[in-house]
């Protein structure tokens, strides 16, 4: 458990430098993890969401939420922007709202 803290916040917080293909690809492999980890708790969450809300599903999307946080991930993500995270997170929240389905979730 704290190994696995280790692997995913060090991702998050130590800038890397490798220098080979392997080193690369094990820094990828990192922050690949810290990612999976970060997106199972995203959908997590989402399925709270869904089970608060009086319309879940795909018909309780507010797109004006899903363009403010892209926007706000932007500038945390400058060199990918708006643009190329926008379909991301799209993916991102259609997972979620996939998952939520198949758990009865929705109303």
């Amino acid at each position: 458990m704290a190994e696995e803290a280790v692997t995913v916040v060090g991702a998050l917080l130590r800038p890397e430098s490798p220098a080979t293909i392997p080193e690369c690809r094990a820094a990828i492999d990192r922050v690949d993890a810290a990612l999976a980890t970060l997106l199972e708790r995203r959908a997590a969450l989402a399925g709270t969401v869904q089970r608060l809300k009086p319309v879940g599903g795909f018909a309780g999307r507010d797109l004006a939420r899903e363009r403010a946080l892209v926007a706000r991930m932007a500038l945390r993500a400058p060199s990918l922007g708006e643009a190329r995270l926008a379909p991301v997170m799209n993916a991102v929240i259609e997972a979620g709202l996939h998952l939520a389905e198949e758990r009865g979730h929705h109303h």
